[in-house]
């Protein structure tokens, strides 16, 4: 079992990581599953999700991780649950790919990532004083730090991957299209700023919008006067395909990480030889 998680409360990024993981993991000959609690669905018991399943259901994240990855993915409450439904549904899976289970300790390990980006442990507390879910000291195999680089630590970025329609087809939609259009974007994760900055880099010119993450969308709170596109990231886009809106732009984005991470977890699994 990997678990890919947080020492911190707001989003670092965790999500493409899983998907890095996933790819690193299926490149090394194995053969992965991804277990996750589906934060804020409804779902409580331990269930496979469907490509097109439900994020209201199944939460945003579990649903954008079946899409993206290609592995199965099972959620719910109790993650030993989880694991256990998706490996009797899929014997032929080696590994398990935890998302955002650092905290949950009923679930044995092999190896445990904590994922960081520029803004650090805050002021160093435990909530809900500072950002922290556990003591900053809490050990963990391996650090990766998104967007910056960290002594110990291992360096991620997340770059741009493609547009695509949200609705409809879902076809991807090249960036001079988007050109001399009237854009509003919005962004409802834990970091909107990142997002902002990264349509920013791309020269797209719009009016950004930030909501709490995990936003539960309504499909009229995209409507904005004087606009011609709403960009969104992909974990808001699966919330969002049900609407049937051909106006709607998800910005998708691929993590890219010291390569020296899938040299540990190899050296980790299969012994320093295969790595």
């Amino acid at each position: 079992m990997v678990v890919v998680g947080n020492l911190v409360v707001g989003g670092t990024g965790k999500t493409p990581l899983v998907l890095w993981v996933v790819d690193a993991l299926r490149s090394g000959g194995l053969r992965p599953g991804i277990v996750s609690r589906g934060y804020r669905g409804a779902n409580a018991s331990a269930q496979g999700v469907p490509v097109d399943g439900d994020p209201a259901h199944f939460g945003d994240e579990p649903v954008l991780l079946a899409e993206r990855s290609g592995a199965p993915v099972w959620t719910g409450r109790d993650r030993v649950a989880a694991a256990r439904g998706l490996l009797a549904a899929h014997p032929h899976c080696d590994v398990l790919v935890c998302d955002d289970g650092l905290q949950h300790y009923a679930l044995a390990r092999d190896f445990e990532i904590a994922v960081e980006d520029e803004r650090g442990h805050g002021n160093g507390l435990l909530l809900p004083a500072g950002p922290l879910r556990e003591p900053a000291s809490r050990a963990v195999d391996a650090v990766v730090v998104n967007g910056s680089t960290a002594t110990g630590a291992f360096e991620m970025r997340l770059v741009p991957d493609g547009l695509r329609r949200v609705g409809g087809r879902g076809e991807d939609i090249p960036l001079a299209e988007l050109r001399g259009k009237r854009l509003h974007a919005v962004a409802g994760i834990g970091n909107p700023a990142r997002f902002f900055a990264t349509l920013r880099v791309l020269g797209l010119e719009f009016v950004p919008h930030a909501f709490p993450d995990h936003h539960a969308w309504r499909a009229d709170e995209l409507d904005f006067a004087d606009c011609d596109i709403v960009l969104m990231t992909e974990k808001d886009a699966v919330k969002c395909r049900a609407f049937g809106r051909d106006d709607l732009v998800a910005l998708r984005v691929q993590a890219r990480v010291d390569p020296r991470l899938a040299e540990l977890l190899a050296a980790r699994i299969h012994g320093p030889q295969a790595a």
